[in-house]
């Protein structure tokens, strides 16, 4: 178990010094803001769309670790994958966010994401994990502005 823990904190100290895909996108197919009034967190997500397939997605902004975090691992998920892939991968991991620890199905699609697990402990921390997917789903649905009010 020790060695695990190791490499989550190690996946995610990498992703903070080292955030994946981070930078603006001067002309996305669709793009949102997100604000997360208890932390002050705020992300923009750009998503490059061919189809239903997601081309290219990257995100910019200002936030504490575990959003900066989130963002740059949803980014490397979604990346290359399917409109239907994005929402299937939105539910599991907001199912593993916020459900009990007995309740939590294993979802090895989810892959490094599982490092999120911990975090359902700490409620006010949901927030900030969760902030780049609702922002990303926002800008799929055209809502410019999103909140985890």
């Amino acid at each position: 178990m020790s060695d695990l823990r190791d490499l989550y904190q190690e996946v995610i100290l990498d992703h903070a010094k080292h955030p994946r895909n981070c930078h603006r996108q001067e002309t996305p197919s669709c793009h949102a803001q997100g604000f997360n009034p208890l932390c002050g967190d705020k992300v923009r997500i750009y998503l490059q769309l061919d189809g239903d397939i997601i081309k290219d997605i990257s995100f910019d902004g200002t936030g504490c670790a575990i959003s900066t975090v989130s963002a740059s691992m949803m980014t490397e998920s979604l990346k290359g994958g399917s409109l239907a892939d994005a929402q299937s991968l939105f539910e599991k991991f907001h199912y593993l966010v916020t459900s009990p620890m007995e309740a939590i199905a294993q979802f090895p699609e989810l892959g490094k994401l599982e490092v999120f697990a911990g975090v359902r402990e700490f409620p006010v921390r949901v927030k900030c994990a969760t902030l780049a997917w609702h922002t990303m789903k926002a800008a799929l649905e055209n809502k410019e502005i999103t909140s985890t009010e």
